[in-house]
């Protein structure tokens, strides 16, 4: 993510009439969008440059305090319009910092960026914003799991129509039907935090990885050059570096890290794709605001905007995964710099990508409405050709011939399907049974045949063990945040 460009006059020019990521103008959160700032990252160099520094003049070389106190004085003190200024004439991002950093810091010109290539602060920069980045979505995801398992948990003995293929199958309940959608989530959950852990900073490596421009500021001490990489990376906060690079880190980093991001937006696309069908059945809403407009024609319409807008993004977070892959696929020996166009984009959308889609998605599950009573309807309407099996088995129970029940129910559950499908009617099966004399043996057991919690298995069993063995560990860590609400800002 290496700077670059006039940037002097766009910045004012980035209003109302000039294009702006509807990503950072519309959906994702302050605090990710600053972490992808230039602002941000700018400030970062010049706190490496002065890590490097501080680290350069503990092992001996002669940098002075003066030095290193008028670098802490200017952190902050960037000059952006001479940057932009400074890039047009070198076409060169980091030299362009480094002249602007040392003008502000004449003492201390002499010694920034010393024996330091390019990606020093660019890779270390975009790796530590990587890390910072994952930090802000891993309790926003653990914060969207909890809201979930709270549905689940409310809802764990209410019975509801299963699908496969989207066509009637067997009950299940509609917290067990949430619990697969929370699995998806703790996957990722922990696959996030796992990337997340083993990213290891480039450290100080020069030009090509050997670090033979430090092994000469330090007239060939191989231990202090060690040390010299070591005493940066403890300063970023981060516990390893690597010890093999060649100019940049590999970029199958990139890889690892929009993976684990591309298999979040699958599992998001999965839970609000089912959201959105459970909206057409009218058995589950998400949160529709009191002055909220479905449609400008049809104002009876309540569209699932919400969920929509999560698919429409998740599927982007998918797809930017591509870029990494051709990215790490064509960097030539020690790299080159047709990385750094690409992952300047791939890499910021990918995480205001996944920042608003858990944004929105926590904010729909915090106010997800049921409604039983149409679940109930489509149940009822099931039911009895699934029943039909129990009512077999308890007329065999009662003396009945088995064959002679079977094809008795066949015969029947055909008219009632043909009353269904041909004329929009009501399945009327237990009422021809009812009907029927040979069938008065189940009569009076009917209803406790047809209680649909019989049917939905263990899945209330299933609910309570997997919320309290695999859920409720997984989220320990993120107690001190659970109690934050959603904000969308659109």
């Amino acid at each position: 993510m290496a700077a670059g460009g006039d940037r002097g006059g766009r910045e004012a020019a980035c209003g109302h009439d000039s294009y702006r990521s509807p990503l950072a103008s519309r959906y994702a959160s302050p605090e990710m969008c600053f972490l992808f700032s230039d602002k941000y990252k700018f400030r970062t160099w010049r706190q490496l440059w002065l890590w490097l520094a501080e680290a350069e003049q503990t092992l001996g070389l002669p940098i002075t305090d003066e030095q290193i106190q008028e670098m802490k004085s200017n952190l902050d003190n960037i000059d952006f319009k001479m940057a932009a200024e400074e890039e047009k004439q070198l076409r060169h991002d980091v030299m362009a910092h480094v002249h602007t950093f040392a003008h502000c810091c004449p003492k201390a010109a002499g010694i920034i960026h010393l024996g330091a290539t390019s990606c020093y602060v660019g890779d270390n920069t975009d790796l530590i914003i990587l890390r910072n980045a994952f930090d802000l979505l891993l309790p926003k995801l653990a914060r969207v799991i909890s809201r979930l398992a709270d549905f689940a948990k409310e809802r764990a003995d209410l019975p509801t129509l299963g699908f496969t293929h989207f066509q009637p199958a067997q009950l299940t309940t509609v917290g067990k039907r949430c619990c697969l959608w929370i699995q998806d989530l703790c996957m990722d959950l922990q696959n996030l935090k796992r990337v997340r852990d083993e990213l290891r900073f480039r450290g100080v490596k020069g030009t090509t990885g050997t670090q033979a421009s430090f092994l000469q500021l330090f007239e060939g001490d191989d231990q202090k050059v060690e040390e010299l990489d070591k005493m940066v990376t403890e300063k970023a906060g981060f516990k390893r570096a690597f010890i093999i690079t060649g100019q940049t880190y590999t970029r199958k980093v990139d890889i690892e890290v929009l993976s684990v991001l591309a298999s979040l937006g699958a599992s998001v696309h999965k839970i609000c794709t089912d959201i959105r069908l459970l909206a057409n059945l009218k058995e589950m809403e998400e949160p529709f605001e009191k002055q909220q407009i479905g449609s400008s024609a049809m104002p009876y319409k309540r569209n699932p905007m919400r969920s929509e807008r999560c698919c429409s993004l998740a599927r982007h977070l998918m797809t930017l995964v591509m870029d990494p892959l051709q990215t790490a696929s064509v960097q030539w020996f020690e790299r080159t710099l047709d990385d750094s166009a690409n992952r300047r984009i791939c890499l910021a959308e990918a995480f205001l990508t996944a920042d608003t889609v858990l944004n929105t998605l926590q904010n729909i599950s915090e106010g997800l409405v049921v409604y039983p009573k149409v679940i109930e309807r489509r149940v009822r309407q099931e039911l009895p050709f699934m029943a039909t099996e129990n009512i077999i088995m308890a007329m065999v129970k009662a003396g009945g011939n088995r064959q002679d029940c079977h094809e008795k129910i066949r015969v029947l559950s055909q008219q009632a399907a043909a009353v269904v499908k041909q004329e929009g009617g009501d399945n009327d099966l237990i009422e021809r049974i009812q009907a029927d004399s040979y069938f008065s043996p189940v009569h009076s057991q009917l209803d406790c045949l047809l209680d649909p919690s019989s049917f939905s298995g263990r899945a209330s069993q299933q609910v309570q063990r997997f919320l309290e063995e695999e859920v409720c560990p997984l989220l320990k860590p993120y107690e001190s945040v659970m109690k934050v609400k959603a904000e969308l800002r659109l």
